[in-house]
């Protein structure tokens, strides 16, 4: 495995670790402020990170590199507002984005087909993660300080995570 490749997939298998780090970290503090369906969401999305971050050191390891398991950073325990926490989801997932980006460009500066090849799941994947991070964090703008919106986005969020992963399951 080219040398500048494999580092760049071990540098996104951290950022894959990280982020399921950080959505739990969110799952966590959801749940200490009563909002279940937000919580169930948030660890949710944390499996699928560290999903993402397994699918990454199986390839670095089955394409002959070795793949780096990361000391991960402590990410943050206290968000402000149930916005706050999706703002920063937003924001994540944008850096991930760009990371994504930039791996693909390596991937073709070094003319690293295969590699090119299944990074291209994680720019499509990245595509979805944005979508639904936008579209929950316009439901809250438009929802404002109301408790009672509030209270109505976290329940439907909670069928959403439900419906998923029975929709999951069913196609497993």
């Amino acid at each position: 495995m080219n040398t500048r490749v494999e580092i760049a997939l071990n540098d996104q298998v951290e950022k894959e670790s990280f982020s399921s780090q950080f959505y739990l970290a969110m799952a966590s503090w959801a749940e200490n402020n009563g909002l279940n369906g937000t919580a169930q969401f948030m660890y949710k999305h944390s499996d699928e990170e560290r999903f993402h971050m397994l699918k990454l050191m199986k390839f670095i390891n089955e394409r002959g590199g070795k793949a780096v398991v990361p000391a991960v950073s402590q990410p943050p325990m206290e968000f402000n507002t149930i916005l706050n926490v999706f703002e920063q989801l937003l924001h994540h997932e944008l850096m991930v984005t760009d990371s994504i980006n930039n791996l693909v460009d390596i991937c073709l500066q070094e003319k690293d087909y295969t590699t090119h090849n299944f990074v291209q799941w994680y720019v499509s994947e990245q595509l979805e993660e944005e979508a639904l991070a936008r579209t929950l964090l316009d439901k809250l703008k438009l929802i404002g300080g109301d408790a009672g919106g509030i209270y109505i986005f976290d329940r439907d969020l909670e069928k959403f995570v439900t419906t998923t992963n029975k929709d999951t399951q069913e196609t497993a």
